[in-house]
């Protein structure tokens, strides 16, 4: 009797073991507003038995090969164009499991106020990466800065511009480093989470920003396959709440905007 209850104490300690590490979920995220938006939520899924644990990144690259690579369940800092062009050039199969939010990119400029003041010639920096290289183009087409040959190719490059009035040279710059070079430049169009790490308003700091018409919703990526688990579900309908709506619409003013 003894060895049979000792035995079945280790066994019950076992099964308790593994449920306590199957509920741990490891997800990757940009400071802002990502973590921020994942530590409102943290204690929430705790009590839906999911153990969220955040690794932080602060580049666009790594988030999408360790969650390739397994070292990660999910990662949240990104578009859905630029996970879709990520992982097709670089063979990843990766999904959207979740829309969340929009932050609008914008144009920002230490040294005018008004986009009507850039000069003949202005150089403009934009994200170096196709997706938000692309769609910083697009924002400038919207508002009648450039015109594109298909507004629509959310890949648009340089080469796709068929109207420069001001003849505005293009710098491509790794998107983390925009804020900085904002001394070195006329103007620099920014992701919405690297100017509000800078500690800009997109709102009210922005020459022009981008609508909510935006297709460019940040959203929770897994591996291919793995969008149903039910911590991953439980993880987007926690972040797609009425808690976290109103956080946004009364914590970043416009410069982060809802997508579901």
């Amino acid at each position: 009797m003894k060895k049979s209850f000792k035995t079945l104490l280790f066994t019950g300690l076992l099964i308790l073991g593994t449920n306590l590490s199957a509920g741990e979920l490891k997800i990757g995220a940009t400071p802002v507003p990502h973590a921020e938006l994942l530590n409102l939520v943290k204690e929430d899924l705790k009590n839906q038995g999911v153990d969220l644990k955040l690794i932080d990144f602060t580049d666009y690259i790594t988030p999408n090969l360790a969650l390739a690579d397994g070292e990660i369940d999910a990662n949240f800092f990104q578009h859905y164009p630029y996970l879709e062009k990520f992982a097709s050039e670089r063979g990843l199969n990766l999904v959207n499991a979740g829309k969340i939010h929009v932050e609008p990119i914008g144009v920002f400029s230490k040294k005018y106020s008004n986009i009507e003041e850039l000069p003949s010639k202005a150089i403009i920096a934009i994200p170096n990466d196709p997706s938000n290289g692309g769609r910083a183009l697009i924002l400038l087409h919207n508002k009648g800065i450039i015109k594109l040959a298909d507004p629509n190719n959310l890949y648009a490059t340089e080469f796709d511009i068929i109207d420069n009035p001001k003849k505005i040279r293009f710098k491509p710059i790794e998107a983390p480093q925009l804020p900085r070079v904002l001394p070195d430049v006329d103007a620099a169009i920014i992701n919405g989470n690297y100017a509000l790490e800078a500690g800009f308003s997109p709102v009210k700091d922005a020459l022009i920003l981008e609508g909510e018409e935006s297709p460019y919703a940040n959203i929770i990526a897994v591996r291919g396959g793995e969008e149903n688990k039910e911590d991953i579900v439980k993880l987007v309908k926690t972040l797609q709440s009425e808690k976290i709506k109103e956080y946004i619409l009364n914590n970043y003013k416009g410069g982060v905007v809802p997508a579901f």
